[in-house]
């Protein structure tokens, strides 16, 4: 597993470096032989310590976690008891489901243009692989997204899925 750290507003020294890439490191176990890719950003606001990681897995799943505590050791550990969750959840999910075609493409990330007022300051794609609506909605807990866009495999349409105020789900479907 290749792991990515990066600092944002934070000194990142070779200790800390070293934490981190020796934390997620052990989530490599449960990727065997397939390539993967950890993007961990270290930042700091005020007084609070944050780290976000985010790991794109075969198949255009992608993992998430972020935490945020007074201490950046803390928050590292606690986003990695996170995404070992995430993945506990998706590898059990995996095992009661039926596998999908080999059609599926990752997704692909990437951030265009500057922040300015009304523009596009961010662009992501998404898989374009059908699945359920149970899917889509596991999808969106592990991105931890308050929406998630898909493509709905009983329709073949694209569907948006979303979190309403009182916690329950909305689906946006096309006439």
């Amino acid at each position: 597993m290749d792991i990515r750290v990066r600092g944002k507003n934070v000194a990142l020294t070779d200790a800390l470096r070293d934490h981190v890439e020796k934390k997620l490191g052990k989530l490599s176990r449960h990727f065997g032989h397939d390539p993967v890719v950890a993007d961990a950003v270290l930042s700091v606001e005020k007084d609070r310590q944050m780290i976000e990681v985010t790991l794109p897995l075969p198949h255009g799943r992608v993992l998430r976690g972020q935490e945020s505590t007074e201490d950046m050791y803390a928050s590292v550990e606690i986003v990695v008891q996170k995404l070992e969750r995430q993945l506990d959840k998706l590898k059990t999910h995996a095992k009661t489901r039926p596998a999908h075609s080999a059609a599926e493409r990752p997704a692909a990330q990437s951030e265009a243009g500057d922040p300015t007022d009304g523009a596009v300051v961010r662009r992501k794609t998404f898989p374009d692989k059908p699945m359920t609506l149970e899917e889509a909605i596991l999808q969106m807990d592990l991105v931890g997204h308050d929406f998630f866009a898909f493509t709905n495999a009983e329709s073949e349409r694209i569907n948006v899925l979303y979190r309403r105020r009182d916690g329950n789900l909305g689906l946006l479907e096309p006439d």
